[in-house]
């Protein structure tokens, strides 16, 4: 197996480098474990409690978040994700974003959330400096929908949600679907209609091993090969080049001008040779992968100001090595994850 490809380019020569070569560029941060759904690929209900996450002395407050966020940006982090459990569930998130958007370096602010309680915060939220929105939706199917999310979610909840993220002046939306054989492949085709003729971009992603309690098995993986044919015979696709190097999806235009379609591919084709990525969940603890044994806790260096934060990260991140998907058969690759509501994902 080949060793991971060197980042370079315009604006990656800054910043620490991890052992593979790989900067530092994109930060995925949780601001609060606690979730209404429990998706049986996340966060089953037999498996965690209704109570968790509800701790509110367990997670950082706005002042440590703004802190570590302005240590991140210090070292290179330019893009900046929202994460949970469920992001909106956070009280007066809002109020944390317009902190965030006016740090130096930061240029791009996303949240990913399962669009339940966004028609109530989308205006506040964009108004706030937010720019981009990633909604979660396995099926259109209202059955199917109240039964991907544990019992707990109604399809009609998210889709108010994104007709009001719409009317809030956030788009195009990525529509984030987890594919899984014979429980929702079937939707891959009437989503793909309802993000075109909604201006809305899919992306469908691989069911992956994340965590220790999502009962994975690689029979229930789709690769994301079989499904790109799929949509391609029903609606021409032609290959788009990356944004950037590093970007997780690969991304289709409609010949059509239907707008685009994207493919995370973690299981089938690893990408951990471009993954400048970097997490910390609620409590403050940082994860340098997605699919980490363990992490480090930040929060106890907080109070000594971003640039201790940022010495500490930095050094942190070259001893990383990190490349879990490129080795997955390897009999030596890691069975112990970090829980995926842990950390966004």
């Amino acid at each position: 197996m080949s060793l991971p490809r060197r980042l370079t380019g315009p604006g990656l020569d800054a910043g620490p480098r991890d052992r593979l070569g790989r900067p530092l560029r994109d930060l995925r941060l949780s601001v609060i474990e606690a979730c209404n759904f429990r998706c049986p690929y996340c966060m089953p209900a037999d498996r965690v409690g209704d109570d968790h996450g509800l701790d509110a002395a367990s997670r950082l407050s706005f002042d440590e978040i703004e802190t570590l966020v302005r240590g991140f940006a210090r070292l290179g982090v330019n893009k900046l994700r929202l994460t949970g459990g469920e992001p909106l569930l956070r009280r007066h998130l809002a109020r944390l974003v317009q902190r965030l958007a006016v740090i130096p370096g930061v240029d791009d602010i996303a949240l990913t959330t399962n669009g339940s309680l966004l028609a109530g915060q989308a205006r506040a939220l964009r108004d706030a400096g937010l720019g981009r929105i990633t909604v979660s939706l396995d099926t259109l199917d209202p059955s199917r929908f109240a039964q991907l999310s544990g019992g707990r979610g109604r399809l009609e909840d998210v889709m108010r949600g994104l007709d009001a993220a719409v009317d809030a002046g956030f788009g195009p939306i990525k529509l984030n679907c987890v594919v899984q054989r014979d429980v929702n492949d079937e939707q891959v085709l009437p989503l793909v209609a309802f993000a075109r003729e909604r201006g809305h971009v899919m992306r469908f992603i691989e069911y992956m091993d994340v965590g220790t309690c999502n009962g994975w098995r690689r029979d229930r993986v789709v690769p994301s090969a079989a499904l790109r044919d799929t949509i391609d015979a029903r609606w021409p696709l032609r290959a788009l080049q990356p944004h950037y190097r590093g970007e997780v999806a690969e991304r289709y235009a409609f010949v059509d001008g239907g707008g685009e379609v994207g493919f995370v591919s973690s299981v089938t084709a690893p990408f951990c040779g471009d993954c400048h990525r970097a997490r910390v969940s609620a409590d403050g603890t940082l994860y340098t992968c997605l699919f980490a044994g363990s992490g480090q806790p930040l929060r106890p260096l907080l109070a000594g100001g971003d640039v201790a934060l940022s010495d500490h990260v930095g050094g942190l991140w070259q001893r990383r090595a990190d490349r879990y998907s490129e080795e997955r058969d390897s009999p030596l690759a890691s069975r112990r994850h970090v829980e995926m509501f842990l950390v966004g994902g």
